[in-house]
């Protein structure tokens, strides 16, 4: 950017347009890390092809050679990653997942694997074994892929980020940024009327007129606006400024709060509308749901059996009284059902639950980090999650699901109503979108919000993405979480 300040002449030639954006340049951190995220896909795709036919080569009934044109491929799926959107999403979010993008990397690693094999017949040099190479091509797509964004995000500054809106709103996203460390990005301050003191963390820096300036003197790469009382005009404005600066721009758009991301775009002659869809599940969705959950529920059983058998052991040999736990929560339609848990406090956990009121972390609800009431088999049980796995049981019968709204106690369920007993359309899950957002961090406003959110945008996809990061999310912890 110009090392002099931006004039209220250049203010309003950038309003009006009249003033070219090439005037002005992005910041050099974020020039810097949209190189290294680009150029770190890249390479991911790269490694990607050539372990795909090293892998499939080895395959026992394969007749697929290595030879030169795995390098004549790496540019080919270069440019369908570019023509399928793969190189530039990143820049425009801060939440990089490789999840999100798994739908578009199995359909681009579908038109590599039968390219590939069209090249082999033609040239007669061995089958390539399409639907092994498709199926091997996109898990190394997702895995390189997610380790390429875990590398590029360490190894770039953390972002700057600046707020277009009120104290609260600019408190919100701080909140947000610092319980997520991997978006690597902070609010340095924001734009708007002066309600507290500047020595705040979400200090005013200065009016809207002032903003090319203030982006230029604080090296901002992204702006997030959250549109308040404005009118859309001005909004609009502020969004065609901020662009025409050269920084990201992110919209808070409190109309979602209620509808979710699950709308289409419709056009009607150059006006654009949003398509609602209808809130919960359809009857055949419901059906899915529940199939997944069960095939789901008896292949971990299956699986973890010898696991389960281990813990009802140690479970009986640490401590007096029964294995598992049963307490009254309320699942779908409001009704009442007893969850299952390995036990993992002593007998007596609820008789001593008053003499340690004063120590609850998280009122409404009741939790306490490093309970004295937990058994030394039961902090190890919460530390991964493993005193849920008999909620499968819950699963089978029909109380619960895999995936779902977080399942409350009667104190908790009295403190919500009207939009927020939606919540109650679906089942309530072993895991969800507050599991993997870290369950004890979620204040008990966001929760609802967010189970609100998970029943209006419902799909196989969105219960499939929650349960993959579960597995991660639970693996890294290292403390116990909040008793319940």
């Amino acid at each position: 950017m110009p090392e002099t300040s931006v004039t209220d002449t250049t203010l309003t030639a950038l309003a009006t347009g009249d003033l070219a954006p090439d005037e002005f340049a992005l910041p050099q951190a974020a020039r810097r890390r949209d190189i290294v995220g680009r150029l770190s896909l890249l390479a991911a795709d790269a490694l990607a092809v050539v372990a795909a036919w090293l892998i499939v080569a080895s395959l026992p009934f394969s007749s697929l050679h290595v030879t030169w044109w795995i390098a004549a491929y790496i540019p080919f799926f270069a440019l369908v990653a570019k023509a399928a959107g793969l190189y530039d999403r990143d820049q425009f979010v801060l939440h990089k997942t490789t999840l999100d993008e798994a739908p578009t990397l199995v359909g681009a690693a579908a038109i590599y694997a039968l390219t590939m094999e069209g090249m082999q017949t033609i040239y007669d040099t061995g089958g390539s074994h399409p639907l092994w190479m498709w199926f091997v091509f996109t898990l190394n797509l997702v895995l390189f892929r997610g380790l390429a964004r875990f590398v590029a995000v360490r190894t770039t500054a953390t972002e700057r980020i600046l707020v277009i809106g009120d104290a609260a709103t600019a408190a919100q996203i701080r909140r947000k940024l610092s319980a997520n460390p991997a978006l690597n990005a902070t609010v340095v301050g924001r734009v708007g009327e002066r309600e507290q003191p500047d020595d705040r963390p979400d200090k005013v820096l200065g009016t809207l007129e002032e903003l090319p300036a203030l982006l230029e003197r604080h090296s901002i790469e992204r702006v997030i606006v959250e549109p308040g009382e404005q009118s859309d005009a001005d909004v609009v404005d502020v969004i065609r400024l901020a662009t025409a600066c050269q920084v990201r721009v992110a919209v808070l758009p409190r109309m979602l709060e209620a509808i979710g991301t699950s709308v289409d775009f419709d056009d009607l002659g150059g006006q654009v509308l949003l398509g609602v869809r209808g809130f919960g599940l359809s009857p055949s969705s419901r059906v899915l749901k529940r199939c997944f959950d069960v095939v789901v529920a008896v292949a971990v059983l299956i699986l973890l059996a010898p696991l389960l058998a281990v813990i009802v052991a140690a479970i009986k040999l640490t401590s007096r009284g029964p294995v598992l736990f049963r307490q009254t929560r309320v699942g779908r339609h409001g009704r009442d059902f007893q969850v299952l848990k390995f036990r993992t406090m002593v007998s007596d956990a609820d008789q001593r639950k008053q003499e340690l009121a004063e120590l609850n972390e998280a009122a409404p609800m009741f939790k306490i980090a490093n309970d004295p009431r937990t058994t030394s088999i039961g902090r190890f049980l919460r530390r991964r999650s493993l005193d849920e796995l008999p909620q499968l049981l819950n699963v089978l019968r029909g109380d619960m699901s895999i995936v779902g709204p977080r399942p409350l106690i009667s104190d908790e369920d009295r403190l919500f109503s009207g939009w927020q007993r939606r919540r109650y359309h679906v089942a309530p899950g072993i895991t969800g979108p507050w599991q993997i957002l870290g369950s004890s961090r979620v204040p008990m406003s966001d929760m609802v919000t967010i189970d609100y959110l998970y029943c209006a945008n419902w799909s196989l996809w969105l219960d499939t993405k929650i349960l993959l990061r579960t597995i991660p999310y639970v693996l890294s912890r290292r403390s116990p979480e909040f008793a319940e």
